[in-house]
C-alpha cells in the first residue's frame, strides 16, 4: 500500500475514533471513495493501536490509578477509586468482547455495506441528539453504579454494526444515565483500552507469525500517525463537550447518512 494511503487512513482514524462519528466507517469508506485497494483489518487495528496509546496518554491519571487500585487490591488494602474503575472498565468491556468473538466467527471480515453504514450513522445520531437533547445531567463517572455500567457495557456491542460507532453509542447511553457530557467521552474512552488491546494482539501475533517486513512496517507508520492526530482530536472533543453539546457531531453523522443512503440506492 503506498505511503500516502496509510497516512490518510491513520488520520481519518486518529480523528475519528473517539468522537461520534464512527471510526470504522470511516476506515471502510475512505478506500471505497477514493477507489484504492481496501486496507484490511490489519492496518485497520494498527490505527486502532495508535489510538490506543493517545487515549492512556491523555487519561494517564486515571489509567495510574486503576493500576494502583489494582496492585492495593492484590495486596489486600482494599478496594478503592482507581480498582473500583478498573473493575467497571473491564466489566463494561465483556459484553463486546463476547458479541465479537461471535460475529467474527460468522462475519471474519465484518459488515462493510455503504447501505448498513448509512442507515446506522443517520439512525443513531438521531438518537445521540434526543438522548443529549432531552437527559438531565445530574451524574459524573463517580456517581456509576453497577447496573449503569452493565447497559453502557450491552450498548457497546452495537458498535460491531459500522456507523453506529462504538464511542457515540456509550456516550448516548451515558447521557441516557445522566452523565456529564466530558464523564460520558471519558468512560467511553477507558472502555476503549481493554477493547483494543485485545484486538491489536490478536493481530499482532498474525503479523509477526507471517513475517512479513513490508506489513511490519505498514502497521507501525499507521501506529505512529494515528496517535498523534487521535491525542489532538481528544483534547479538542474534550474541551468542547466541557462548554457545548453534541450537536455538531449529529449535524455531521445526519449529513453523511444521507449522503452514503443516496449513494448506496443509486440517487449520487
Amino acid at each position: 500500500m503506498p505511503l500516502f494511503h496509510i497516512v490518510i487512513l491513520a488520520l481519518v482514524q486518529g480523528v475519528t475514533e473517539f468522537l461520534p462519528i464512527s471510526s470504522s466507517a470511516h476506515l471502510i469508506l475512505t478506500p471505497r471513495f477514493f477507489d484504492w485497494q481496501d486496507q484490511g483489518l490489519i492496518l485497520d487495528v494498527a490505527v486502532h493501536v495508535g489510538t490506543l496509546g493517545a487515549v492512556m496518554a491523555y487519561l494517564w491519571r486515571d489509567v495510574l490509578d486503576m493500576f494502583i487500585g489494582l496492585w492495593r487490591m492484590v495486596l489486600g488494602k482494599g478496594i478503592n477509586a482507581g480498582a473500583r474503575l478498573a473493575f467497571f472498565v473491564v466489566l463494561g468491556t465483556i459484553p463486546v468482547i463476547i458479541a465479537g468473538y461471535a460475529m467474527n466467527k460468522v462475519m471474519p471480515d465484518g459488515i462493510r455495506s455503504i447501505e448498513v453504514i448509512g442507515w446506522a450513522t443517520l439512525g443513531f445520531g438521531v438518537l445521540l441528539w434526543v438522548m443529549d437533547r432531552f437527559s438531565v445531567t445530574l451524574r459524573t463517572m463517580e456517581h456509576l453504579k453497577l447496573s449503569d455500567v452493565v447497559l453502557i457495557g450491552l450498548s457497546q456491542c452495537l458498535a460491531l454494526i459500522p456507523g453506529t460507532s462504538r464511542s457515540g453509542i456509550t456516550m448516548t447511553t451515558g447521557r441516557f444515565l445522566g452523565m456529564e457530557r466530558s464523564d460520558c467521552a471519558r468512560f467511553s474512552m477507558l472502555l476503549s483500552i481493554p477493547a483494543i488491546v485485545g484486538a491489536g494482539t490478536l493481530k499482532g501475533l498474525e503479523l509477526y507469525k507471517t513475517g512479513d517486513a513490508l506489513q511490519i512496517s505498514t502497521a507501525l507508520t499507521g501506529v505512529g500517525l494515528s496517535f498523534v492526530s487521535a491525542l489532538i482530536a481528544i483534547a479538542l472533543m474534550m474541551a468542547w463537550l466541557k462548554r457545548a453539546s453534541f450537536t455538531p457531531f449529529v449535524i455531521y453523522r445526519l449529513g453523511l447518512g444521507c449522503v452514503l443512503l443516496a449513494v448506496s440506492y443509486g440517487y449520487l
